[in-house]
């Protein structure tokens, strides 16, 4: 089943400063070949179920091993049954609305 969601990874006890995680998760789902759209408070990653939240699991192990004793996870899940859709869809519906 494709998925499409938001995801905030927030390592807590690291300083103010996270853009390191950040972006070692960016790469994680890259290296997944998953779609995505990083934004100024988290990602939209779209693809298969599966691969989707095993990218997140394995953002959750790199950032542990980078040294955050705590991570708070925010993450909006939808899907569809009755036609694909992607992020790309999904915008291009509002902007032609404006």
């Amino acid at each position: 089943m494709k998925v499409i969601i938001d995801l905030c990874v927030v390592p807590l006890g690291v300083g103010l400063s996270v853009s390191k995680y950040v972006a070692a998760c960016q790469k994680i789902i890259n290296d997944a070949g998953l779609s995505s759209e990083l934004h100024a408070y988290g990602t939209n990653i779209e693809g298969e179920w599966d691969a989707v939240f095993e990218a997140v699991k394995q953002c959750h192990e790199k950032v542990h091993e980078m040294g955050a004793p705590r991570i708070t996870t925010t993450i909006k899940v939808g899907t569809r049954t009755d036609r694909d859709q992607t992020m790309a869809d999904k915008v291009s519906s509002v902007k032609e609305k404006l």
